[in-house]
C-alpha cells in the first residue's frame, strides 16, 4: 500500500523581489492495489449507560453497536467498555466470531448511575492497546451527558495518549446535553471525528456511517513533513489546518530543520485535504524550489512503521510577468477553513454576550457556506444568525448544529 500525496499554491507564480504570502493545498490519501486487503480492525465500543439514557435512547445505541458486530469480520477484534459514574469492561477484546454472543451481551445492558467519561477512555483504550500490532484501531466514544463524576482534563489526556498509541479516538455526542468542546477536543486530540446524534432513531445510520469510513483506512499514523528552503516558513498563528473530512487546527512540532505534522489514518481513495499558510521572503526570477513533502507512516497490514513517502518539490513561477491566477481548488479549501473560523469567531462573541457581532459573524459564515456550495451548512448559519437578531436565544440544538455546520459538509437529512 502506497501514499499519493499531491499539492497546489493558491497561486503558483510571484512577482520577484516582494514578500509574499501563498496558501499551499495538500491532499493525502492511501492506494491499494488490487490484491492488497487492509489490515484487521482492532475496535472499541465506550458507551454511555448512565441514568439519562433510560429508554429509547439505549435501546437505539444498543442496536447501532449490534449493527457493527454484524459488519464484523472474523479477523476483526471487538472489545466494549460502559460507563456511567465508573467504568468496566463489558466484553474484554476478542476476536469477532461468536456474534450471537456478542450482541446477547450488548442487549443487556442497562442504564444506571451519572457519568464519568474519562473512566470509559482509560479502560477503552487499555484493551485497544493490547491489540493494535498488525492492526487498525478505533475506538467510538458515545455520552449524553457532561462529565459530572469525571475529568475533562483527563479526557484531553487519554485523548493524546491515544494518538501517541495509534489509536483513533471519534466521538459521538447523543441528544442536546453533552460538552461539545469537550467532545471534539476529544476526537480532535483523538484524530477522529466528531459525530452528533440528534434523535435516538439516528444512531444505527450515524454509527454505521462511521464504520464505512474507518473500514477504508488503509494506512496509520501518518504525519506530513515539510523541508523549507530559506526565506520560506509557515505563519506563525494557526499555520496549519485540515480541512477535510473535518476541519481541525493542527498543532506543529519540529524534527531539526523538518516541521512535522501528525495527521492520523489515511483512507483509501479518499484524501485528507490539508491548508498551510506560507510567508514567502524575496525570491529571484526562475523556478525556485519553495519547500519539499513527504509523508512519514505505518502500514498496519504489513506491520511496517516510520514508512516515507515520494518527496515532492513545490515550485512556484517567478517573473516580472505575473498576472494573478488563483487555484480555484485550493480557494475551495481556503473558503472552508473561512467557514470554520468565522463561526468560532461567533461563538467566542455569543460566550462573551455579543450577539450582535455574533450574529454578524453567523451571517458571515452563512454566505462563505453559499459561496462553497454547502448549502445546508448555509441554511443553519443563517437560521442562526436571524434567531439572534431576532432577539431569541439559541438552543444546545442550535449551538451543536452550528458547531457541525462550521466543521464539516452537511449531509441533507430529508
Amino acid at each position: 500500500m502506497d501514499v499519493n500525496l499531491l499539492s497546489a499554491l493558491s497561486d503558483d507564480s510571484l512577482l520577484p523581489n516582494q514578500v509574499n504570502q501563498r496558501q499551499l493545498s495538500i491532499a493525502v490519501s492511501a492506494i491499494a492495489s488490487g490484491s492488497e486487503r487492509n489490515a484487521p480492525l482492532n475496535l472499541c465500543l465506550i458507551l454511555d449507560h448512565s441514568g439519562s439514557m433510560s429508554g429509547e435512547p439505549l435501546e437505539t445505541v444498543k442496536q447501532a453497536a449490534q449493527s457493527l458486530v454484524d459488519r464484523l469480520q472474523a479477523s476483526d477484534r471487538l472489545s466494549v467498555v460502559v460507563f456511567d459514574h465508573a467504568a468496566k469492561v463489558l466484553i474484554a477484546s476478542q476476536l469477532a466470531a461468536d456474534t450471537a454472543k456478542i450482541k446477547a451481551q450488548i442487549g443487556r445492558l442497562e442504564p444506571q448511575g451519572g457519568t464519568a467519561i474519562d473512566q470509559g477512555m482509560k479502560l477503552g483504550i487499555e484493551q485497544l492497546a493490547d491489540q493494535r500490532q498488525g492492526k487498525i484501531s478505533q475506538a467510538f466514544l458515545l455520552t449524553d451527558g457532561e462529565n459530572e463524576h469525571g475529568d475533562n482534563q483527563r479526557c484531553l489526556q487519554f485523548a493524546e495518549l491515544a494518538a501517541s498509541y495509534n489509536i483513533t479516538l471519534n466521538a459521538f455526542g447523543f441528544g442536546y446535553h453533552w460538552n461539545q468542546d469537550i467532545l471534539e477536543q476529544i476526537a480532535d486530540a483523538g484524530g477522529g471525528s466528531l459525530t452528533f446524534i440528534e434523535r435516538p432513531e439516528d444512531a444505527v445510520n450515524s454509527f454505521n456511517a462511521l464504520f464505512t469510513r474507518i473500514s477504508s483506512v488503509g494506512l496509520t499514523n501518518a504525519h506530513l513533513l515539510f523541508t523549507f528552503s530559506p526565506g520560506v516558513k509557515l505563519a506563525e498563528l494557526k499555520p496549519i489546518a485540515q480541512v477535510m473530512p473535518e476541519t481541525v487546527e493542527l498543532p506543529v512540532q519540529s524534527e531539526g530543520e523538518t516541521a512535522v505534522v501528525r495527521i492520523g489514518d489515511l483512507l483509501i481513495d479518499s484524501p485528507r485535504k490539508l491548508l498551510a499558510n506560507l510567508y514567502i521572503d524575496p525570491q529571484p526570477e526562475g523556478l525556485p524550489i519553495l519547500a519539499y513533502l513527504q509523508v512519514r507512516y505505518d502500514d498496519p497490514a504489513s506491520s511496517k512503521t516510520s514508512l516515507l513517502s515520494e518527496r515532492i518539490p513545490i515550485t512556484v513561477k517567478v517573473s516580472q510577468d505575473y498576472q494573478p491566477k488563483p487555484n480555484p481548488e485550493v480557494q475551495q479549501s481556503i473558503l472552508t477553513l473561512a467557514k470554520y473560523r468565522q463561526t468560532q469567531i461567533a461563538e467566542a462573541k455569543l460566550n462573551q454576550g455579543d450577539r450582535t457581532g455574533a450574529a454578524t459573524m453567523l451571517q458571515s459564515a452563512a454566505e462563505t457556506a453559499l459561496q462553497m456550495g454547502d448549502k445546508n451548512a448555509a441554511t443553519v448559519l443563517q437560521a442562526n444568525a436571524t434567531r439572534l437578531q431576532s432577539g431569541a436565544d439559541l438552543s444546545e440544538s442550535d449551538r451543536k448544529k452550528t458547531r457541525m455546520a462550521s466543521k464539516t459538509m452537511l449531509q441533507d437529512n430529508n
